[in-house]
């Protein structure tokens, strides 16, 4: 494989709409008391940890047809399954700068998604738990994971902190915004996912059950933010941040409506877009009002 094959594979551009999960657990009081700390966990996630599932992901499934943040694949071969186990291994060597709960936490997120992709357990085509799990790990888990990490909260003192719940809000909200917009990135990949028999969740729901999901689970998520910040300012500033995501998902809903075929790879692609980068901006607003 070029240099560029193995990098297109990374995806690393799409790591920035994965930023919003991390951001929004660094606003949680009391706040980022060493940035260095956050700066070097960010990367650790977003540049190694992401990056070794992607390539990982990609070696196993050998797609040919448009993927998440890959419109054209390149071929691939032996040599992206060691490039995912060296972006494996930096990341864990990284994590032991902060602290050994870190490494820990990178085992068991890089076990999940080697089960969620290897040939042998493959939970990929497993629709509801895939669906489940992923929004579990890519949402909730790392919501907690980066918490844990920025504050060196134990496992106990989290368990002590159960009545918390604007932490477990957080949490809830985290796994809510994933159920919704990870059945839409499999919207375009039905007949390849039918032909190598991955029965995904989009798949299950259909090309409208997965819109009506989406609305469905951002509501929720909505429903949460509004009692996470208690109807405040920031839940406006968040409304508005998100009004063209929002808007472009309803006429996108609509256009599916009349022709399914219009949820394609680069109509996906810009709904992500525009909700990641709102809740980006949106949490570095809070990130620097609260810093």
């Amino acid at each position: 494989m070029t240099p560029r094959a193995i990098w297109l594979h990374l995806r690393m551009p799409f790591s920035i709409y994965l930023l919003p999960v991390c951001l929004f657990a660094m606003t949680l009081p009391p706040g980022i008391n060493n940035w260095g700390r956050a700066v070097w966990v960010l990367l650790i996630i977003h540049v190694l940890v992401y990056p070794a599932a992607n390539t990982f992901n990609s070696y196993y499934d050998k797609d040919e047809g448009s993927v998440n943040g890959l419109e054209s694949p390149p071929p691939v071969d032996r040599t992206l399954f060691w490039v995912s186990m060296g972006l494996e291994a930096l990341s864990l060597l990284a994590a032991v700068f902060i602290n050994t709960q870190f490494v820990v936490f990178i085992l068991v997120y890089g076990a999940f998604m080697k089960c969620y992709s290897h040939t042998g357990i493959r939970i990929k085509k497993r629709p509801i738990a895939s669906w489940l799990l992923i929004s579990t790990f890519q949402g909730g888990f790392v919501f907690l994971m980066t918490y844990m990490i920025m504050h060196d909260v134990s496992f106990w003192e989290l368990f002590v902190m159960s009545k918390s719940i604007g932490l477990w809000l957080g949490t809830l909200i985290s796994a809510l915004n994933i159920l919704a917009l990870y059945p839409v990135t499999q919207v375009y990949q039905h007949a390849e996912d039918a032909s190598r028999g991955d029965l995904t969740i989009s798949r299950l729901m259909g090309v409208r059950g997965t819109f009506i999901n989406a609305w469905l689970c951002l509501l929720a998520s909505g429903i949460c933010f509004l009692l996470f910040y208690e109807g405040t300012w920031p839940f406006l500033l968040m409304v508005a941040l998100l009004i063209p995501g929002v808007v472009y998902l309803a006429v996108l809903t609509y256009k599916v409506w009349q022709n399914p075929r219009a949820a394609d790879y680069r109509a996906a692609m810009w709904m992500t877009r525009l909700t990641g980068w709102g809740m980006n901006i949106f949490f570095l607003i809070m990130l620097a009002y609260r810093g």
